[in-house]
């Protein structure tokens, strides 16, 4: 098949670092992986970033407009043309950045609509994000299949559909190769790495509680590794002054240069403020490293408790603390988690299981 991917919130060619980004380029090399061929015309692309619920009309109209240039391009060009598709499918849709564009275009064409990964909120179907809930209501009722990656969408997701519209979970997903476990040697103290952009809001308050935890264990040895940038980096650099040279902040680093940053580390620490399931928790995993994080979201997804890793109450720096100390008194009990996070990692989590996963979403549209 051909299939159109829209990415309506982060276009995934993008060079700034975003898990939604990789998760985006991860569904593409998938669908190659599958034999398909991915297309994604200039008339499918929106704006980046994420609009003021009070433009959201104006996107609406404006999207109206653009939906009718991509019917009457699409109908003028030969079956064969390259940007000629014969299904949709749309990554990430939810209320604040909906996909606009899918439902008009599919119905118009007739062809198969699929969403990965949408959300639905009731909370939000008043006020100011009213439209864009709206908007992801009408994609969830166009939708021939949903494949759902966290689980804490899977029921409101389910009541949106219409009959005969199906819903498969499709597991979060890497490529584990690059992330390898390499041998590594005896860190003393041991390290703790973080991976998160630095920008307000659920980030920064992760950042809060790692502070927080970090201050809590100043009587063990530990170093920490943070790597992030963005606007909030000067404040989380204020809320780990008191640490002084024990965290080291790496700034920015490209997706490629993460692998050895995971082989040098012991644990790997967040506490996952509202976060949706978190790839660095896969890719540390894969490497090889515990995970302490905070239960929330699809977090206990991704992150078994006890058996890969430590999940802890959102937002509990004391309960995150404890956690990080048991660890890091414990070295049989790191490399215990280390063995099954890396194994179940590549069993449950890797592309061979994604694959398999979309390839048989994708035959139930045949």
């Amino acid at each position: 098949m051909r299939v159109l991917l829209h990415t309506p919130l982060k276009p995934p060619d993008s060079p700034i670092p975003s898990g939604d980004r990789e998760m985006a380029r991860g569904l593409s090399r998938l669908l190659r992986r599958l034999g398909h061929t991915v297309v994604m015309p200039t008339l499918s692309r929106v704006a980046p970033g994420v609009p003021a619920p009070q433009d959201h009309l104006a996107l609406e109209r404006r999207a109206r407009v653009q939906a009718g240039r991509l019917i009457a391009r699409w109908r003028s060009l030969s079956a064969r043309h390259p940007e000629r598709f014969d299904l949709w499918l749309t990554y990430h849709c939810y209320y604040r950045k909906p996909d606009w564009l899918g439902p008009i275009v599919t119905r118009a064409l007739g062809v198969p609509y699929v969403l990965v990964e949408a959300s639905h909120a009731p909370r939000r179907a008043q006020g100011p994000t009213h439209l864009g809930h709206r908007a992801v209501e009408r994609a969830l009722a166009a939708a021939d299949l949903v494949l759902t990656v966290n689980p804490r969408d899977v029921a409101g997701v389910k009541a949106r559909l219409a009959p005969g519209a199906r819903q498969v979970w499709l597991p979060p997903f890497i490529d584990t190769r690059p992330f390898a476990p390499m041998p590594r040697t005896a860190n003393e103290p041991p390290l703790l790495l973080s991976v998160g952009m630095m920008r307000t809001r659920d980030k920064l308050d992760s950042y809060r509680v790692l502070a927080d935890a970090l201050g809590r264990l100043k009587d063990r040895p530990w170093r920490a590794l943070l790597v992030g940038d963005g606007p909030a980096r000067s404040e989380v650099e204020a809320m780990m002054k008191p640490l002084g040279a024990r965290v080291r902040f790496a700034g920015a680093v490209a997706h490629a240069d993460l692998p050895p940053l995971y082989a040098s580390a012991d644990l790997y620490l967040w506490p996952a403020i509202n976060e949706a399931y978190g790839m660095a928790f896969l890719e540390a995993q894969a490497a090889g490293l515990p995970v302490i994080a905070g239960r929330t979201g699809g977090v206990p997804a991704v992150v078994a408790d006890g058996l890969t890793g430590v999940l802890t109450a959102i937002g509990d720096a004391a309960a995150f603390a404890k956690a990080t100390a048991r660890l890091l008194d414990d070295p049989e009990e790191r490399a215990r988690l280390a063995r099954a996070a890396r194994e179940r990692v590549n069993a449950r989590h890797d592309g061979r299981a994604a694959a398999h996963a979309l390839a048989t979403a994708l035959r139930t549209l045949r």
